[in-house]
């Protein structure tokens, strides 16, 4: 059934197919209720309460540390509102938190052997929103003010002046790049930035004033991103959108087109969260794409040489080593100050 899930989202994101669809404009949607951050409810994962944050797969050395991490991880969830007749997410239906939840089992999990994991519900855009030019923008920015929101609450009353690690997939990445457009460059606050991490939305390599892309495993106040297509696509794939996007390779963390070989990759994790798969694939970029090969296990598929799906899964053990790497030389170099 979780396989069925993930291959609709796949190929409504791949083909824009949409059984359900909004079928009035954004201004004229009545919209889902707004959360209150204040409680629990509203977060899918609290480093304080046992939840889907705090899961490691099994056999993986790297262990949960959120009690005694010394920085924040603030993970943006990607799109799982794939079918609905509102342009954004209502937060009490209870299908839709539940794959949110082991969303986050899956991937910001990855984090909490370095920090404490902090996960917000929000109103997330309806998939086709990232399809229609005219009233997905007013979806995704209705999105954002909750994710904004979420934010906020989280520095005002948790962070107390903690190092942070922002981190989003997908639609999450998008959030996450506005969030360090408008809290951290060129701002106090950067200062207190170990790492971003949008993953899986084509972002420019000039996105940000002060903050520059990553191009070495421990460079910190950085942003690292990554999109993983099967090896030959064309860079022209989604009218060029990709082209010349911000890329680093997760087994290199370096910028350049050196090609990655598998045994690099320290591994995958795959949906089911059972197992690590060693070796999994390699990678190269090429013009803004990371292209790999064919992934040496079952469970990582791809449709029409999209494996947006497994940005973050495909490379899971090298991006919780390096997490806690860049948390290391940011906290040393704290240390030297």
């Amino acid at each position: 059934m979780r396989r069925i899930f993930f291959y609709l989202v796949t190929i409504s994101a791949l083909f824009g197919l949409f059984s359900c669809s909004p079928s009035s404009s954004f201004e004229n949607t009545v919209h889902p209720e707004a959360p209150d951050y204040s409680a629990e409810k509203y977060w899918i994962a609290l480093p304080w309460r046992v939840d889907s944050g705090d899961s490691v797969p099994p056999g993986c050395e790297l262990g949960e540390n959120q009690k005694n991490a010394q920085v924040d991880v603030f993970y943006v969830h990607p799109t799982l509102y794939v079918m609905g007749r509102n342009w954004n997410a209502s937060l009490s239906d209870k299908s839709l938190n539940s794959n949110c939840d082991k969303c986050i089992k899956i991937q910001a999990s990855v984090f909490n052997a370095c920090g404490r994991v902090f996960a917000p519900r929000y109103r997330q855009a309806l998939l086709k929103s990232f399809f229609d030019s005219a009233e997905g923008p007013k979806a995704i920015g209705f999105a954002y003010e909750d994710v904004k929101a979420a934010f906020q609450y989280y520095l005002d009353h948790w962070n107390k002046g903690r190092p942070i690690i922002i981190a989003g997939h997908s639609q999450g990445a998008r959030h996450v790049q506005q969030l360090l457009s408008d809290f951290f460059d060129g701002t106090d606050l950067q200062k207190q930035l170990v790492a971003a991490y949008p993953i899986g939305m084509p972002i420019s390599k000039t996105a940000f004033k002060h903050i520059p892309l990553g191009d070495s495993a421990t460079q910190t106040n950085c942003f690292i991103t990554w999109n993983t297509f099967a090896w030959g696509t064309d860079v022209g794939i989604r009218n060029n959108l990709y082209r010349g996007a911000a890329c680093v390779n997760p087994l290199t963390w370096k910028t350049n087109d050196t090609y990655a070989p598998s045994t690099l990759n320290s591994g995958g994790v795959p949906s089911p969260f059972n197992r690590i798969d060693k070796g999994v694939c390699d990678a190269q970029i090429h013009q803004g794409l990371l292209w790999i090969h064919s992934p040496d296990a079952r469970g990582y598929f791809e449709l029409k040489g999209f494996y947006h799906l497994f940005d973050v899964n495909l490379f899971y053990v090298n991006l919780r080593k390096n997490a806690l790497d860049r948390t290391s030389a940011f906290l040393n170099k704290q240390g030297a100050q």
